[in-house]
């Protein structure tokens, strides 16, 4: 409860309970007092004008704050924070510029259902839209890409705004939350109550399945001959790998992951056939296209999934079991829809799902595996080149598949989903509906203050390295340990790509001169190596992994070498450009 002033003496009793421990504190306090209440131990920002009371504050918490050298590498600091914990990552910028350098990543994290609050700060209240010194209005400008946001003018308010802002950041299918405070409303003082609760929110009506709809959903199962699981990110967040394990061995029925699904199934499962998609696996996406039932878990289907919608899965029953209930049917009509936490619905779909055997399915699968593995260029002999893909195949190979890989954007972020292979959830961290170049190198960082003990890769392009860069000034401040593997192809490789296949091979602003990456990691007195040969790469991954500080290698591949498969545009999902076979012209 949030009191304006001290209560009155009455003669009465004292007062019990709560209501005795309130405190008057300034908004400023009230902010990390509230942080502290949920479990908040680190947070990730910039200060400046608009929010220095905030800043001022802090002093009296014991709440690690990070200084980066951009609030866009804060928002992915709490990005990566959050993905690798499960638990809210918080940011904190001010007003004007500070807050509107956030709104990438506060989109990044909106189509990847990330859990984050941003705590912004503003102008005076007084001077709400006066066109004041670095006043913008962050709620309007970040109304698209929050799951929420909120404008705080009053103390009173703060305590159960931040509350509810918590709420709604981690509750139902999670999204980024922004509380953007003005400068009085945290100089302003107030009876604080911890437990002050927020106004409440309006109830969402979900309707639950029914139990005809898993009798249904176990009848298509056990009639399939040719079944398929689709298994997204939703099965992370709603740790139902176990579940979908019990579901895949006993109906023996093959897994395709979603990029951000890879890890949510193990990868060394026989039943694990691999990414699908746009850069997916041949072989899955065939197997996409000849399935009689898709099991979608837990995934959108979205485009890069899909290819021609017209053209998809004609030939499959479809269940969707989903959260989010504007999923269902928004791009794939569906058989039948279960409408809950994946975890949960596995659960309750289980108890009707029979034993079963699809060998003949399988064996058409290894079919199409034989062409995929004929055309993989980790398996072709050493030519003296380097490529992409020895790089991230030897380096599952040489950490034993068991580290924590951070990937940017791109087309090594394609090589990386098809050559590391995930047995674990949350073992891959990237940036998958937004397609953020740049996230990696700062959602690594956030990562660490989690992960304490993790081996821990970024896999970042040359382009996207570049884009933040400046917080390898962060690792060297705050004494952070991470590894850093630049794919350096000299291109912004994926547009370069596409230059090549679709725009007749005229390379417009796609080669890109970059500065010396162990140069530069020198500059912030950091260690770093260049790699150019494939027999090198063990002896570099060692080193890196052996030095107490953040390390560079700069992995210096072949230039115009493409992501393969590739799904075109609005293509049939398996109508892909594969790489030719060896000695193929």
């Amino acid at each position: 409860m949030i009191l304006d002033s001290a209560p009155e003496t009455t003669g009465e009793a004292p007062i019990e309970g709560a209501e005795a421990d309130l405190r008057e504190l300034t908004g400023s306090e009230i902010v990390w007092e509230a942080l502290l209440r949920e479990g908040v131990d680190v947070c990730f920002g910039y200060p400046g004008g608009a929010i220095m009371p905030t800043y001022d504050a802090l002093v009296n918490y014991p709440i690690r704050h990070v200084l980066t050298r951009h609030e866009q590498g804060a928002s992915h600091m709490a990005d990566g924070y959050a993905r690798a914990s499960g638990k809210v990552g918080v940011a904190i910028a001010t007003s004007g510029p500070g807050a509107t350098n956030l709104v990438t990543g506060l989109a990044t994290a909106m189509l990847d259902s990330i859990p984050m609050v941003c705590i912004t700060g503003q102008v005076p209240s007084h001077l709400l839209g006066s066109d004041a010194f670095q006043e913008t209005d962050i709620t309007g400008v970040t109304l698209p890409v929050t799951k929420h946001n909120y404008l705080v003018t009053r103390t009173e308010d703060l305590a159960a705004t931040l509350r509810e802002a918590f709420h709604v950041a981690r509750s139902g299918r999670p999204g980024p939350v922004l509380v953007d405070i003005t400068k009085d409303a945290q100089l302003g003082r107030c009876l604080y109550d911890p437990e002050a609760e927020p106004a409440p929110l309006p109830a969402r009506r979900i309707q639950t399945p029914s139990e005809n709809a898993f009798i249904e959903a176990a009848r298509l199962i056990e009639q399939a001959e040719r079944p398929l699981i689709l298994a997204g990110q939703g099965v992370i967040f709603a740790g139902a790998t176990d579940e979908l394990t019990t579901l895949v061995e006993r109906a023996h029925i093959p897994v395709a992951n979603t990029l951000l699904g890879l890890g949510g199934f193990p990868a060394s499962h026989a039943l694990n056939l691999g990414m699908m998609g746009m850069h997916g696996d041949a072989s899955v996406n065939s197997a996409v296209q000849k399935a009689d039932l898709l099991i979608a878990i837990g995934m959108r289907f979205d485009d890069r999934v899909t290819g021609n919608l017209e053209a998809f899965a004609k030939h499959a029953k479809k269940i969707h079991i989903e959260l989010d209930p504007a999923e269902i049917n928004k791009n794939v009509q569906v058989d039948i829809p279960l409408l809950g936490d994946a975890k949960a619905m596995l659960e309750r779909l289980l108890t009707h799902v029979k034993p079963a055997d699809h060998a003949p399915w399988m064996r058409e699968i290894t079919d199409f595996k034989a062409d995929t593995a004929a055309r993989d260029i980790a398996g072709l002999p050493d030519n003296g080149k380097l490529y992409a893909a020895h790089v991230l195949h030897d380096l599952w190979t040489l950490t034993k598949g068991e580290a924590l890989i951070v990937s940017d954007v791109g087309q090594h972020q394609m090589w990386e989903a098809q050559y590391y292979k995930h047995d674990q959830p949350r073992s891959l961290l990237t940036s998958g509906g937004l397609g953020t170049m740049g996230f990696a190198l700062p959602a690594a960082i956030g990562a660490r203050f989690t992960r304490k003990h993790d081996n821990i890769w970024v896999v970042v392009g040359d382009g996207g390295f570049q884009m933040t860069a400046c917080e390898l000034s962060t690792c060297a401040q705050e004494g952070i340990k991470i590894n850093i593997a630049i794919i350096n192809n000299g291109y912004l490789g994926m547009v370069r790509q596409w230059q090549e296949f679709f725009y007749g091979g005229r390379y417009v602003a796609t080669p890109m001169k970059s500065p010396d990456f162990i140069k530069l990691a020198d500059a912030h007195d950091l260690p770093g190596r260049r790699v150019t040969r494939r027999e090198d790469i063990a002896a570099a991954v060692a080193e890196a992994e052996a030095h107490p500080e953040t390390f560079v290698i700069d992995f210096r591949v072949v230039e115009e070498d493409a992501v393969y498969p590739m799904v075109p545009a609005g293509a049939d999902v398996d109508d892909m450009i594969r790489r030719p076979l060896p000695g193929a012209q």
